[in-house]
This record gives C-alpha cells, structure tokens and sequence, in this order.
C-alpha cells in the first residue's frame, strides 16, 4: 500500500493532513523563516540553508528572499537559476526547473489542484501535476504557472501572465490564459 506522500509524488489522490506530509512542511516553514531572516552579507548562511530545503539544486542559485515553496525536496533545479524576490513554488509533485532560468518577482508556481467534483473537493483530499520548465527561459514578473504546465526551452513569458497550457520552445508567451504571441529569432 503507498504512503500518503508517496500518493502524492506519483499525482494521485491524497491527504495533505498526513502526519509524515505534515511534519514534512512544518520543517520546510522552519528553514524558510530562517531563510527569509538572513541579511543581504550572509550569503554563506543562505546558501547553507538553500542546500537543505532545495537538495536537489544545482550550482548556482541565486534566490532573493523572500521565497515560500511546500516541500523543496520535490524541486529540481539547473544551474544558474535565479529567483526573484517573493517567489512561490507549490511543489506537491515535481517541479523541475532547466538550467540558467530566470524568474521575476513574485512569481507563482502551482503544483497542487483539487477535484472539481464538490462531493470529492470537500473530503480534503488532493492531487497534484508536475510542472517543467525548460532551460534558458525567462518567466516575468507576476506570472502563474498552472499545475500540469510544461514551458519550453529559451521561451519568455510576459509579466501577469497566467500559463494554464503547455508553451513551446523558443517563443514569446503573455495573456490570461497565456498565449503564443510570436517565435523569438535566434539573433534577438
């Protein structure tokens, strides 16, 4: 029988009141407070408390706080990834960011959903869809990606966007919902 965490990695239905998810966020709430308290000349510190709730981070990442996310072990960063400040990451599933990805401030990442069905909705139960995005990309300032969403290498999505469908590589993205405004050339 899968563990309740286990349920939810794998995007299936879920308890978020589990005890193991439960402590699992109380710890994640504990670092990032210490996080969002360090001082601009404590880059070491920061960078000790990053390695502990985004294990999986490549070299680096640059992140301004504050940030906020669920768990941080369901992150996966590339390298060179920064993080503007007040950033959120709902990484109840998967979250995987390629490399030298850019993020404007306060920028939404949703992983976490919930049924439709109000029957279903009100047993406080949920389910989640990873997220990916791509290397290169350039999120703006204010934007919501939507659970399930894939971005695409080297795209840009404009400021306020709220990115409810998959968008290629190598285009310029922006609206609600987001939409392909135009291919970006390689000489731009």
């Amino acid at each position: 029988m899968k563990t309740e965490k286990e349920k939810m990695i794998a995007g299936e239905m879920y308890d978020p009141l589990d005890k193991q998810l439960t402590e699992d966020r109380i710890q994640t709430r504990l670092l990032i407070k210490v996080l969002n308290e360090t001082r601009e000349d404590e880059p070491e510190k920061r960078g000790q408390i990053l390695k502990e709730l985004i294990p999986n981070a490549a070299a680096g990442l640059w992140l301004q706080p504050p940030f906020y996310c669920d768990y941080g072990y369901n992150i996966k960063i590339g390298a060179q990834v920064f993080f503007n400040f007040n950033c959120v990451v709902l990484d109840v599933a998967p979250v995987v960011i390629g490399s030298r990805t850019m993020f404007g401030p306060n920028v939404q990442i949703y992983t976490a959903t919930h049924p439709l069905n109000h029957i279903e909705r009100s047993s406080g139960r949920e389910y989640a869809r990873p997220i990916m995005i791509g290397e290169d990309v350039w999120v703006g300032g204010s934007v919501v990606v939507c659970p399930g969403v894939t971005i695409g290498d080297r795209s840009v999505i404009g400021a306020g966007s709220v990115v409810t469908k998959d968008i290629p590589a190598d285009v310029f993205a922006a609206g609600n919902p987001c939409r392909v405004i135009r291919q970006i050339g390689k000489d731009e």
